[in-house]
C-alpha cells in the first residue's frame, strides 16, 4: 500500500466530493475525484486506489453496480470500497454488502465515523497485501526450491551413473567441474586390465544357483573397492570377468604401473577368498590379463541405459591374455612390462599365440611388486 494511502472520492455531488476530499486530505491522505459511477469505474481501472468512497445514486453507473464490476474483475487487486449514501435503510445496506461493498457511510457524514472507518479498511487493505506480498514471495522460495530440487535430482542422477563405472573421487571431480563432455565419444592410449574366475565356468554348471550368486558377490564386494581405491574406471561386468580401464576418462601419467598394483591387491584379495571357497567345495582361482594401446572410448546405449565402453584391440588384448592366465598369474603385454619393470619383478612367458591374432604376442607374468 501507499504512503500516503491513496482514496478515489466517486459522488456526482460537487459539494459532497469537496467535503470529503478536503476532509481526508486533512489527515495526511492523497485524494483523486470522479464525477459519476462511469467515471469513478475508469478511475479505479486506471489508477488502482488503496480505499473507494463510493456513492450509491449516480447517474451512468449506480454505487452497487460498481461495486459488482470491481469485485468482479479478477485482474484488479483487492480495493476496499466504503458505500456513502442518504439510503440508511437496511435493505439497502444488505444490498450494499451484496454486491460487494466493505463497509456502509450514511449522510450525514460524521467527521469521526468517517476517519475511524478508512483507518479502518486500510488497515485491512495493508494486512491483505502484506499477505499477498508474503503468497507472492513464499511462492517464489518454493519455485527456487523446486528447481533446486529438480537440479540436484538430475545431478543424483547424473552422480549415479558415473559411480557405477568411476572412483567416487573422480565422479566428485567431474560433478565438481561440471563438466560430462569428457564422457563424449573421444580416442585415446589406455592401460586396459581383464581379470576373471578360473574354474567358474563348471562352477557355474554345476553348483546350486544360490551358491553360484553368492560367490559372485563376494567377489564383487573384495574387487571394486580396490578398483575405485586405484582410480581405475570399471568398463563392465560379464558374470566373473572384470574389464578396467585407465587413463580415461581421467587422464594418468602411471596408468600401467597403476593397473598392476590394482591386479597385485585384486590377486592377494581373491586369494583370502578362495580359501574360504574351497573349504566349501568350490575350486575357483584368479587370473589377469593387462595391455596397453589405443582404443575410442564414450558412451554407449541409449537413454535411460548406457554404460561407457571401450572398444579396440587393446580391450581384446587384455581379454586374450587374461584368458592364458593360470590361476594366480598376471599376465602383461611387453608394452605394459616395461613400463612396470620399476615397480614389479616379471618373469618372461614367451611368444603367446592368441586366439583371433595373426602374430603372436610377447607376454610377462607379474610375479611381484617392489
Amino acid at each position: 500500500m501507499r504512503n500516503p494511502a491513496r482514496i478515489l472520492v466517486v459522488d456526482d455531488s460537487a459539494e459532497n466530493r469537496d467535503i470529503l476530499q478536503m476532509r481526508l486530505e486533512s489527515h495526511g491522505y492523497e485524494v483523486m475525484t470522479a464525477a459519476d459511477g462511469q467515471d469513478g469505474l475508469d478511475k479505479l481501472c486506471e489508477t488502482l486506489p488503496d480505499l473507494v468512497l463510493l456513492d450509491v445514486m449516480m447517474p451512468k453507473l449506480d454505487g452497487f453496480e460498481v461495486c459488482r464490476r470491481v469485485k468482479a474483475d479478477q485482474n484488479l487487486p483487492f480495493i476496499p470500497i466504503i458505500l456513502v449514501t442518504a439510503k440508511a435503510d437496511s435493505n439497502d445496506v444488505v444490498a450494499g454488502l451484496e454486491a460487494g461493498s466493505d463497509d456502509y457511510l450514511t449522510k450525514p457524514i460524521d467527521h469521526a465515523a468517517l476517519r475511524a472507518r478508512v483507518r479502518s479498511m486500510l488497515r485491512i487493505k495493508a494486512l491483505h497485501d502484506q499477505v499477498q506480498a508474503q503468497a507472492a514471495e513464499l511462492a517464489g522460495w518454493n519455485r527456487e526450491l523446486e528447481g533446486r530440487v529438480q537440479a540436484q535430482l538430475a545431478e543424483l542422477e547424473r552422480t549415479g551413473s558415473l559411480k557405477r563405472f568411476l572412483a567416487p573421487q573422480v565422479v566428485e571431480l567431474v560433478v565438481e567441474r561440471g563438466d560430462h563432455s569428457i564422457l563424449q565419444s573421444h580416442r585415446r592410449e589406455i592401460v586396459a586390465m581383464m581379470c576373471d574366475l578360473r574354474g567358474f565356468t563348471g562352477f557355474a554348471e554345476t553348483g546350486e544357483p544360490e551358491d553360484v550368486m553368492a560367490l559372485l558377490q563376494d567377489y564383487h564386494r573384495a574387487v571394486v573397492p580396490l578398483i575405485f581405491e586405484h582410480e581405475g574406471t570399471l568398463e563392465r561386468f560379464m558374470g566373473d570377468g572384470v574389464l578396467v580401464i585407465f587413463n580415461d576418462p581421467m587422464p594418468c601419467p602411471d596408468a600401467a604401473p597403476r593397473a598392476v598394483k590394482l591386479a597385485t591387491a585384486m590377486r592377494a584379495a581373491v586369494g583370502e577368498l578362495s580359501q574360504a571357497w574351497r573349504r566349501r567345495g568350490h575350486a575357483v582361482g584368479f587370473g589377469v590379463g593387462i595391455a596397453q594401446g589405443y582404443a575410442t572410448i564414450g558412451q554407449v546405449g541409449f537413454e535411460g541405459r548406457l554404460e561407457y565402453s571401450a572398444i579396440g584391440m587393446v580391450t581384446n588384448l587384455a581379454a586374450r591374455l587374461c584368458n592364458e592366465a593360470r590361476d594366480g598369474q598376471i599376465v602383461v603385454s611387453q608394452r605394459v612390462g616395461n613400463a612396470v619393470r620399476d615397480v614389479a619383478t616379471l618373469s618372461p612367458l614367451g611368444e603367446l599365440t592368441l586366439k583371433g591374432l595373426a602374430r603372436p604376442v610377447a607376454a610377462l607374468n607379474v610375479e611381484a611388486l617392489i
